[in-house]
């Protein structure tokens, strides 16, 4: 009798879980349309604004009816007044996130080097205490760093912006970095070190490549920090000569009747260095090659 019961329950149960699956599988591809529609909502409508010469704030149409790549090609011939000095503006801006990522990627990793695998002495204060300077807001900061920077000759310098990024990206960097450390086995440095290496060797040869991954996410993460960054290069940069493309956009708003579609096509351009280093680096992001270097 109940294996007549249970054979008669059988196969209602396997019908029930593929049932589930069915409904969880499309709730799934519905929540991730939405989410895709409305992540790329903005930039579909930055595009329809800057293919249209007569753009408003916003636009109602969907599709442009006539596109028009005048804006685009203004930005490239720069032959609109705001637009004098706009690749220069562009350089400054790569230079300074550039910059920002390599120093925070040589001090994160030199500091995390130094207390994860030198066995410093109270080592986590320096760890711990760094991150107190997310406490405050960085737009908090921002008058007294203006000061400081003037104090020491900074002021409208591309390097006052650039020790501003260090100083708030560093922190975090020294903790990803000291807490992925602790994946690389301690033996490995002793073996270097029986061997005859230094601790500048062991950190070029051992800590550095196995290490590669976690430089990789934390010197995109500075530098999409100093990319997107505003207030900072606004207070801190007053010249055309050192302008980057963020104090650049602002410049339109100061203008009697804003062209929309030279900023939308300022925004675009300004958008798709990010975008490419992103896709050219992700495959080093992976943390199991660290895994994989240690294996081998």
């Amino acid at each position: 009798m109940s294996i007549a019961l249970s054979s008669g329950h059988r196969p209602f149960w396997p019908r029930q879980r593929r049932r589930q699956r069915i409904f969880a599988k499309a709730a799934a591809v519905i929540l991730g349309i939405v989410l895709l529609i409305w992540t790329l909502l903005p930039v579909w409508n930055m595009t329809l604004m800057a293919l249209d010469s007569d753009a408003d704030e916003f636009t109602g149409s969907i599709w442009p009816p006539h596109p028009d790549f005048s804006s685009f090609r203004s930005v490239w011939t720069e032959d609109y007044w705001l637009l004098d000095h706009f690749w220069r503006h562009f350089a400054n801006s790569i230079y300074m996130s550039v910059a920002t990522m390599v120093l925070t990627v040589l001090i994160g990793s030199l500091a995390s080097f130094a207390l994860g695998r030198m066995r410093l002495r109270n080592g986590w204060v320096v760890s711990d205490f760094a991150l107190l300077t997310y406490i405050l807001p960085t737009a908090f900061l921002a008058i007294p760093f203006v000061h400081i920077m003037h104090l020491y000759g900074l002021s409208d310098s591309l390097w006052a912006v650039i020790a501003a990024e260090v100083t708030f990206a560093t922190p975090y960097a020294i903790l990803i970095l000291n807490q992925y450390g602790k994946l690389i086995p301690m033996e490995l440095d002793e073996s270097a070190k029986v061997d005859g290496a230094s601790p500048l060797q062991v950190y070029l040869r051992i800590y550095v490549p196995l290490m590669a991954p976690a430089l990789v996410a934390v010197g995109v993460y500075a530098l999409m920090l100093a990319w997107n960054e505003y207030i900072y290069q606004f207070l801190l940069l007053s010249s055309n000569h050192n302008m980057t493309v963020a104090v650049t956009i602002d410049q339109f708003f100061d203008s009697d009747e804003a062209p929309w579609n030279y900023m939308m096509a300022i925004a675009i351009i300004y958008s798709l260095p990010p975008i490419a280093i992103y896709f050219a680096l992700r495959r080093y992001m992976v943390a199991g090659l660290t895994f994989g270097a240690l294996k081998g």
